[in-house]
């Protein structure tokens, strides 16, 4: 049986940025569809609602059909399963991000050997950028236009 080529991108998303942009379009090729899921973690205050995230991801998106947006809650391994998603996209910004991703990984293999992670470097000017970079500038009233993508060039 052919595993399906269906990927999870999962992240809080809050917001979105060109560098989540540039791995979802570059990883693209890879898949057959790419879910950018928003997880919801009712411990953590987020900035935007994930209402409000999904539907600025799907602005972004927009032009392409292999990317679907959705909200979920627990598990990533779970809701994996549930779904018939066999690979887990992540973006690596640093080698901090590598060694916390490989950990998930590492887990995410334990609970279930046939979803496998994958792992994709983000894009040399985008190093540097993350949503709660992203999030403090806005909070202080700065422009960050530059860090968002092109669609949603404002929250």
């Amino acid at each position: 049986m052919t595993k399906n080529r269906i990927a999870l991108f999962p992240g809080s998303f809050d917001p979105i940025t060109v560098g989540h942009e540039s791995v979802v379009r570059r990883a693209l090729p890879m898949f057959d569809k790419i879910i950018v899921g928003v997880g919801v973690n009712s411990e953590k205050s987020a900035m935007l609602p994930s209402e409000k995230r999904v539907e600025l991801i799907k602005k972004v998106f927009a032009d392409e059909p292999k990317v679907e947006v959705v909200t979920y809650s627990g598990l990533t391994v779970d809701f994996c399963k549930a779904n018939n998603i066999s690979f887990i996209l992540r973006g690596l910004r640093t080698s901090a991000d590598f060694e916390f991703e490989r950990s998930i990984g590492h887990a995410n293999q334990l609970l279930d050997k046939d979803i496998e992670t994958v792992f994709m470097l983000t894009l040399p000017e985008h190093t540097f950028i993350s949503s709660s970079i992203v999030r403090d500038i806005a909070k202080n009233n700065g422009d960050i236009s530059a860090f968002l993508p092109k669609a949603i060039n404002t929250l």
